[in-house]
């Protein structure tokens, strides 16, 4: 098409996370680098114990601020060819016919339906959806809400995940991707399409949820209103996107069996790509990147969280007012084991393999000696137990090796855990510098439609020269590589035996103790 500026005149895409904590958005080149970026934070309620909410409203004007303050940063926002969104997965908005919120969206730490987890939890819904019984899925809040604001269901005329919500905003329809939609727990992931017995079981109606499109494929365009508010001088493509955690994956070239993306962040998400449908407690299954491809997911849901908790429970407030840096030395010094005292990092519930929303931690062999940085020390080796954990039982059911490991999260920034990591699962890792993956999974999304577009010579956005333009992401992200210490493998086994009778000799304490708790005292999963 005439007009539109070449690929050697800096043709971007704009992508857009929508996490639990912001909106970012970023303008990236084709091969790959941020030319602009902004975001906007985000507000959760907690409404009640357990309970975790967030205003849909809010999401949009944050995604809007933030893709407008991006465009105002570029030399020529004419250079836009396409947007792209990711998002946190699992969370979920009742909208009425215009369009309108009506409650606050429920997100995907939300743990207030642990009973309909259990009436409803079952070895055919994991087999449908390939989400084991857990917190996470939106199905079970679903039939929380027919139970408890029944009248909310019956008056919505759409039910649906965060990019639903956003791409009707954006371009006014009604849709999302198979691996966005996935994710609310009603999907038959092997038809890739809505179950209608799993659509029956939360209370709704299939007419409610989004028309589906394949990632990577149109949505719609912009509308003019809406492009002009962002500062666009004419409305681009919305691409299909996915949930934040397959985004992360592709941004971190994590697109082969066997190589594996970590986001040590609030929780820990470690990752594979499968090429069948697999189910199994040993990990969740979700839509992957690519149509007959799925992502195979285990998940803590306390990691970064557990060490900042610790962090401020127990360290000194330092002169940058952020408590507790003097534990990551301490525990530096600190033996491994920490002298005999072994953490169970089940913080908030056990779920990859256990999927026990019961279950608490524990730390188990205290005596006179122990300090807070022998606690700090036996908490990073707790979650590096778990994550041998995943990983054993990933390979033991899908029989491929895990032979690399690329880490990102707050938590990757901490030297010292990822050395605990690397010589428990005595496995090599790359702490991955980039700071937005899933944005950069978007952005490569986008620019696969845009590629796809050019090839046909005749497609909206012309511009020939980019059919041929290189992959915006390299297969293997900067970063620094962290070997394992052959030397400590014997003694972190022996530990790592012991660490495995926990969960199991403790389970039927946990549910007792679970049985004697009143209902305000029920603790679930901390807000990020």
């Amino acid at each position: 098409m005439s007009g539109q500026p070449t690929v050697d005149g800096g043709g971007l895409v704009l992508a857009v996370d929508l996490s639990t904590t912001a909106a970012k958005a970023i303008a990236s080149t084709t091969d790959g680098v941020v030319v602009a970026q902004a975001s906007r934070p985000l507000r959760t309620a907690q409404p009640a114990p357990s309970q975790h909410e967030q205003d849909a409203e809010q999401w949009w004007a944050a995604t809007q601020a933030a893709i407008a303050a991006t465009v105002a940063q570029l030399d020529d926002p004419g250079r836009v060819r396409a947007v792209c969104l990711t998002h946190q997965r699992e969370t979920f908005v009742c909208l009425d016919g215009e369009g309108r919120p009506l409650r606050p969206a429920i997100l995907w730490l939300d743990g207030r339906a642990h009973a309909e987890i259990a009436a409803l939890g079952s070895a055919r819904v994991h087999e449908l959806s390939g989400k084991p019984p857990d917190t996470t899925p939106a199905i079970y809040k679903l039939a929380w809400l027919a139970s408890h604001e029944p009248e909310v269901l019956r008056a919505a005329a759409r039910v649906g995940d965060v990019q639903a919500y956003l791409a009707a905003r954006l371009t006014g329809r009604w849709a999302t991707s198979h691996a966005s939609a996935d994710t609310l727990g009603l999907f038959d992931l092997r038809r890739l399409d809505w179950s209608d017995e799993l659509v029956e079981l939360a209370g709704l109606r299939r007419d409610q949820l989004p028309d589906l499109v394949a990632a990577g494929e149109q949505i719609a365009p912009l509308t003019p209103d809406v492009a002009r508010s962002l500062g666009l001088p004419s409305p681009v493509p919305l691409v299909a996107g996915i949930g934040d955690g397959q985004a992360a994956g592709l941004g971190l070239g994590a697109t082969e069996p066997g190589i594996a993306y970590l986001n040590l962040g609030t929780s820990m998400v470690l990752g594979v790509q499968s090429r069948g449908y697999r189910w199994d407690p040993a990990f969740r299954t979700l839509a992957g990147l690519r149509p007959g491809e799925f992502t195979l997911e285990t998940i803590l849901n306390a990691a970064a969280y557990l060490a900042s908790w610790c962090r401020e429970q127990f360290g000194a407030a330092g002169s940058d007012g952020q408590p507790g840096r003097e534990l990551e030395l301490g525990a530096s010094r600190v033996p491994i084991g920490a002298e005999g005292l072994v953490t169970l990092p089940y913080w908030n519930a056990a779920q990859t393999p256990y999927w026990d929303p019961l279950a608490r931690g524990a730390t188990v062999g205290w005596h006179g000696r122990h300090t807070p940085a022998h606690l700090y020390r036996s908490i990073l080796e707790g979650v590096g137990f778990e994550l041998r954990l995943h990983l054993e039982r990933l390979e033991e059911v899908t029989g491929t090796p895990i032979t690399s490991i690329r880490a990102v999260g707050g938590g990757a920034r901490s030297a010292l855990w990822i050395q605990i990591l690397t010589d428990i699962t005595q496995r090599p890792v790359r702490v991955c510098a980039a700071p937005e993956v899933s944005a950069a999974g978007a952005a490569i999304l986008a620019w696969d439609f845009v590629r796809a577009d050019a090839a046909l010579g005749d497609g909206a956005l012309g511009d020939a020269a980019l059919a041929d333009a290189a992959p915006p992401v390299a297969a293997l992200p900067s970063g620094r590589d962290v070997a394992p210490n052959p030397a400590v493998a014997a003694e972190y086994d022996a530990l790592y035996a012991v660490y495995r009778t926990l969960y199991p000799a403790l389970r039927p304490i946990f549910h007792a103790l679970a049985a004697t708790a009143s209902p305000a005292s029920a603790p679930g999963p901390s807000a990020l």
